[in-house]
């Protein structure tokens, strides 16, 4: 266990020359969002409970705290208290083996506000400390923030709070289609000077004050980063909150309150963009949907399924893109596609059909059963000839013969939809409903609508609250929006999927927006639906050929497998191309971090794997060639010494004879590999391959010419 006191830290403090002894990083989670946005699910169990890819939330978020070292957790628990106990307690984060300590904090708080005061009042807090909320899915290190944040405090007091935001574009799913963060940073000096929330389908509008434009030389208006949920916070954070008991929202009250009352306190609160990695908030319906779909597609890897972040999960990624627990029962005639999930001791029937979907324990799945992109939790049962389109039903919930679930359709726990029945789209049926009291609310059982459920079902179709409907109407309007962007009709009805852009951005790992569009224009005249297919069978290529490489697997069988990915998607030679380059980069900077030179990074996995070059890359043409060279300096770009490794590994590439002289000079003035301070940066030494090349060409040229001359003197 990590330690608990610091008892000769004031000692420390009165001895001249001794040195403080350092605090340890504490981390506040934030449990409970006070909103209804998960109704009816949050009727009866607390959103951090909440499966997503068939693993608490709450795992997540505390996998992010252990890897940044932290060691004192505190969990602020609002409703269903008793659950979040229950479930920490027989967790492996209270043994005695877990990295931090933690403590959970009964609350009677109403907002956020309320629970950071409450915390002020408690005097937990020593230093510097993580708040995050109990729905966040990430990988990225922390370390980074941290670190700038300590810098900038060792600098100025007055900079009170650092926060984790992550570059992806004006349209990834992940982002709130409700509410628009805008950030104004200045860019000199990461602070943000101005913060807005804007709604999607209103016409965008910006008040920045006339202060921060005169005080400011340059700033950046940034809409296209994603709020993660990660704060870096001062002690002092806590007093302007118990100083100000109006503020109750982190964003629209906190942030929005220090930087109008600037001039009066000088408080400053800063950003750290991640550019890499993965971060998000699983904040609503729509994030859940689309985190759901990045956890299972690998783009937040090693947060996936097979990592098994419970000690009793046994999760295996198999062919096509589908993760099985042991123990799962599938009929022989029943079809599991790509970017499926089944748990533990589950069965389907005959002549079923399971498509990018998310199967919990010890479902039961009836015959001729047609699910798609739906969630299924634990213990629910599906009869026989049912179809369940982009749905979510809830454990122990039950679904007649011959059901039709419709788009969008949320069935809560224990709902019983009679033989027979449709549920309408958008339609949230449950048993329960929350009963409104003067001083609290109360959750008591509703009365039965056959007219929902069927005769001989149980449950009541539940209302929208004037809040909910206003974020429900907002986020529809959003998803309409993207819909008209990206031409393309076939987003869920939880979340809207990104544009190309939005793709290549995420496989680059969330480089700029001006480095993502400069090489997307390879291959822009595919549809919407071909995109995403392509980006699909990338980030799976891609992966599979790391991890193959990781392992020390040879080049034929890495081959092999491959070719099945691609017989599998149908992809195309490009696409291969990509996935072979982009595996290449990752596994030469992972080399690099182990403490090998990029020399023997390059060759160790560019000449020892050469075949793999050989077969997508054709060794007469440029244009391919071409391609190759374009994706691994992408790539490069933010890796480590991705100067030095794209230098290398086109010594490695010309000297296996798998890119000539034509490939890099082409490669070389393509205006694609230019199109970006930082692309012209990485590529900047390789110049001298390309020179040498073409001397070598020339000299060669030459050498032809004195041969012919010699013939006609004979």
């Amino acid at each position: 266990m990590p330690p608990k006191g610091k008892k000769g830290a004031n000692a420390a403090k009165g001895k001249q020359g001794e040195e403080e002894p350092e605090e340890p990083l504490q981390a506040v989670i934030l449990a409970d969002s006070y909103e209804t946005r998960f109704n009816p699910f949050t009727l009866e169990k607390p959103r951090c409970l909440l499966p997503l890819a068939n693993t608490p939330l709450i795992e997540y978020t505390c996998e992010l705290l252990a890897n940044a070292g932290v060691e004192e957790v505190f969990l602020y628990s609002g409703n269903h208290t008793d659950q979040v106990e229950e479930y920490l307690q027989h967790s492996k984060w209270t043994k005695d083996t877990s990295p931090f300590s933690l403590e959970i904090i009964r609350s009677t708080s109403r907002s956020i506000g309320d629970a950071m005061r409450d915390l002020d009042q408690k005097q937990l807090i020593k230093g510097d400390f993580i708040c995050v909320y109990g729905d966040v899915v990430a990988n990225v290190p922390l370390e980074a923030a941290l670190s700038a944040h300590k810098a900038r405090r060792a600098k100025d007091k007055k900079s009170i709070m650092t926060m984790v935001l992550r570059e992806a574009g004006d349209y990834h799913r992940t982002k709130s289609q409700h509410m628009r963060p805008c950030f104004v940073v200045d860019p000199t000096t990461d602070a943000c000077v101005h913060y807005e929330q804007m709604k999607p389908h209103e016409t965008p509008k910006l008040d920045v004050p006339d202060e921060v434009l005169k005080e400011h030389v340059e700033i950046d208006v940034r809409e296209d980063l994603i709020d993660c949920g990660i704060d870096i916070c001062t002690p002092e954070v806590l007093a302007q909150w118990s100083d100000n008991f109006d503020w109750q929202m982190p964003r629209r009250g906190f942030v929005h309150g220090v930087l109008k009352d600037f001039e009066t306190f000088q408080l400053t609160i800063h950003t750290h963009i991640v550019r890499e990695g993965y971060a998000a908030r699983v904040k609503n319906l729509q994030a859940y949907d689309a985190i759901s779909k990045d956890v299972v597609s690998r783009w937040a890897y090693p947060l996936s399924p097979d990592t098994n972040l419970l000690p009793d999960q046994s999760y295996q990624l198999q062919r096509g893109g589908v993760y099985k627990e042991d123990g799962v029962f599938l009929a022989r005639s029943s079809v599991i596609s790509r970017k499926s999930v089944l748990g533990k001791a589950t069965s389907i029937g005959d002549a079923s059909v399971i498509s990018n979907s998310i199967i919990g324990r010890r479902c039961v799945i009836g015959k001729r059963v047609r699910i798609e992109g739906a969630y299924i939790w634990d213990d629910a049962r599906i009869g026989d000839d049912v179809v369940i389109d982009t749905a979510i039903v809830a454990s122990e919930a039950s679904v007649g013969r011959g059901c039709r679930i419709e788009k969008g359709a949320l069935l809560s726990y224990g709902v019983n939809i009679a033989n027979g029945t449709t549920v309408k789209g958008n339609t949230r049926v449950t048993r329960l409903k929350r009963k409104r009291g003067y001083e609290e609310d109360e959750v008591v059982k509703g009365q039965t609508d056959p007219s929902i459920v069927g005769e001989g079902g149980n449950g009541f179709k539940l209302d929208f609250d004037d809040d909910e409907e206003e974020a429900y109407e907002s986020m529809l309007a959003g998803a309409q929006q993207m819909a008209l962007e990206t031409e393309d009709d076939t987003s869920s009805q939880f979340s809207d999927e990104e544009d190309d852009e939005e793709d290549d951005l995420d496989h680059e790992h969330h480089r700029s927006a001006s480095r993502s569009e400069s090489f997307t224009s390879i291959g822009s005249d595919e549809s919407g639906e071909a995109k995403r297919s392509a980006a699909d069978f990338h980030h799976e290529a891609a992966n599979s050929i790391f991890d193959s490489l990781q392992k020390g697997q040879d080049p034929d069988t890495i081959q092999l497998e491959l070719k099945a990915l691609t017989l599998a998607a149908n992809a195309e030679g490009k696409q291969i191309r990509r996935a072979v380059a982009v595996a290449f980069a990752k596994r030469m900077a992972n080399l690099v971090e182990t403490g090998k030179s990029a020399k023997e990074a390059a060759s160790s996995t560019v000449s020892t794997n050469q075949l793999l070059v050989e077969r997508c890359v054709d060794a007469d043409s440029a244009e391919e060639q071409v391609e190759f060279l374009l994706f691994l300096q992408t790539d490069l770009v933010h890796r480590q010494q991705g100067a030095k490794l794209l230098l290398f590994a086109s010594f490695q590439l010309a000297n296996n004879d798998l890119a000539d002289a034509d490939g890099f000079r082409d490669w070389w003035e393509d205006e694609r590999s230019s199109a970006s301070d930082e692309l012209k940066s990485v590529k900047a030494e390789t110049k001298q391959v390309v020179d040498f090349l073409q001397d070598q060409e020339e000299s060669s040229d030459e050498d032809d010419d004195d041969d012919d001359d010699d013939d006609d003197e004979d």
